[in-house]
């Protein structure tokens, strides 16, 4: 809850900068297929941030929203939504102003973040095939990889090849390796295509939920910034028959789909809109023999409310254990636990006579409530079923009221811990690097390295921030001002001895900070 706030409280401060206004409501986006554990978290995450959560709506419904405002013909939609690390699939009925969720199916672990693990493994691959150097265990070369793949990925959506250009990645014998490999899109869908044809079962799944088939369905809307990828808009047209609708930003849509059910709830939108979302998948109870009985069956509209009667198992017992699970296998020990109470004081009674009612109530965030009772003495028991990483009153007011009054304190142990991460890196680096060129290198340009990585390394033990930064930069000319000379006394070596003209390293070579991961590069071009 408390990393998922950091971020909320940024959104929040760059919301009121644009806005010029405290920003004090909001309504907050989840995948379809998040449990009601990660719903709570989600909600307190929200008011850790100091947000006041109106309501917790899935992704897709959220797209829906944006798609649909303007659209006064009634129409059946589907939301493909293929984020970073999920996958979920929805189909809503518009009409009337209102937009009713049918049907949702998904993946909770699959998404475009796989897609750059496969570009990853790729490159790491044809490297080792090359070289017989494993970067696999280098976290610094495996950051920029992953920017890297990242990056193709995104481009490979409009051209049909791209480059990863990866300077000095690691060290060879005879001096830096780079990598440049051009990545093709037909090489980039094969790396793929078990990963994207994974989202067809959910799709025909939240179809035959539906009772629908691909010619019932008006509109196929896209989010998430994987569903670019024209292998998945071709897998889309494959098995729906027809192109996907391409006139809403997957990037936004979402977002703008939350302002919209914020402006509803806020009495801001002139026109009446009505949101019904359902339940991902069914929850109940476990009963004799260890079977999962359902209460509250998958793709229920929300909020709702239903009961069962269930009686004891055995003569004269006085307590049940109420064990609650979500999940679809008939089993109770194939699905999700949610939690479990007791219910105690029940009349002592022949087994089948006492009746206790459970009831299930799911509110219009998709938390869930269950409660049972004794209905001959009224006795009940309850649980909000959140999962162990729920919070208490007392520990979300703790958590926001350490969060207000450490912020200035917590920003600058961050920005400490930053930097002394990058001077570290950068002393990692150099001295590296001065162990692979060895004798290569005079002993003047050893010593003054090693008062620099001194000096560094006695700074980063103090808490000035900007002195640490001062080093990080002195070291990083000394280190680029050094190993420029030492590679370029090795390339004149080589060439006297091949009787060619030296080659000079690019300008700027050296050792600098790498951006954004911590990583450090060396950027000489290789001498073929």
């Amino acid at each position: 809850e408390e990393i998922s706030a950091f971020i909320l409280r940024k959104l929040k401060r760059d919301a009121e900068a644009y806005l010029g206004d405290e920003v004090r409501d909001a309504v907050i986006t989840v995948p379809a297929y998040f449990e009601d554990a990660q719903r709570q978290a989600t909600k307190d995450a929200g008011r850790i941030a100091g947000l006041n959560v109106l309501r917790i709506i899935n992704e897709p419904t959220a797209a829906s929203l944006a798609y649909g405002l303007d659209k006064e013909e009634d129409q059946t939609i589907m939301v493909y939504d293929l984020g970073g690390g999920t996958f979920d699939v929805s189909i809503l009925e518009l009409g009337g102003g209102v937009f009713q969720v049918k049907a949702t199916a998904g993946n909770n672990h699959l998404g475009g973040d796989d897609f750059d693990r496969r570009i990853m493994d790729w490159v790491v691959k044809r490297f080792r095939e090359e070289t017989g150097i494993d970067l696999s265990g280098d976290k610094q070369a495996m950051q920029r990889i992953k920017d890297a793949a990242e990056k193709a990925k995104k481009e490979l959506s409009s051209l049909t090849s791209t480059y990863i250009s990866l300077p000095f990645i690691a060290q060879g014998p005879s001096g830096p390796l780079n990598i440049d490999y051009e990545l093709t899109r037909a090489e980039f869908e094969n790396l793929i295509r078990d990963l994207v044809e994974k989202t067809v079962e959910p799709m025909r799944r939240a179809m035959e939920d539906a009772k629908l088939k691909p010619e019932d369905i008006d509109k196929i809307i896209l989010v998430g910034g994987s569903t670019r990828i024209p292998m998945v808009q071709e897998l889309i047209k494959r098995v729906m028959g027809k192109e996907p609708f391409k006139n809403v930003n997957p990037d936004e849509c979402v977002a703008i789909g939350a302002a919209i059910q914020g402006a509803v709830l806020s009495g801001d939108v002139g026109r009446d809109l009505v949101l019904v979302d359902v339940t991902p998948l069914s929850l109940g109870v476990e009963t004799l023999g260890g079977i999962f009985t359902p209460i509250i069956k998958r793709n229920t509209p929300i909020p709702t409310k239903k009961s069962k009667i269930f009686t004891t198992t055995a003569d004269g017992q006085t307590e049940v254990e109420v064990h609650v699970l979500q999940g679809e296998r008939p089993m109770a020990a194939d699905n999700r636990s949610l939690g479990r109470f007791i219910l105690t004081g029940i009349p002592p009674a022949p087994r089948g006579v006492p009746q206790i009612e459970v009831t299930f109530e799911i509110d219009v965030n998709g938390i869930v409530h269950v409660t049972a009772k004794d209905m001959a003495t009224g006795k009940e028991q309850s649980i909000t079923v959140s999962g162990r990483s729920n919070l208490t009153e007392e520990e979300i007011e703790r958590i926001m009221k350490e969060a207000e009054a450490h912020a200035e304190e917590d920003r600058r142990r961050a920005e400490l811990a930053e930097t002394r991460n990058r001077a570290s890196s950068l002393i990692f680096s150099v001295e590296r690097s001065m162990r692979d060129l060895g004798e290569k290198m005079k002993e003047n340009e050893k010593e003054e390295l090693k008062r620099a990585i001194k000096e560094l390394e006695k700074l980063t033990k103090g808490e000035n921030t900007e002195e640490i930064k001062k080093g990080i930069e002195r070291l990083a000319e000394v280190s680029q001002r050094i190993f420029a000379d030492v590679y370029k006394r090795a390339a004149a070596e080589r060439a006297t001895e091949e009787g060619t003209k030296p080659t000079s390293p690019r300008e700027g070579g050296g050792v600098g900070e790498g951006e954004g991961s911590g990583a450090v590069d060396v950027d000489f071009k290789e001498k073929k």
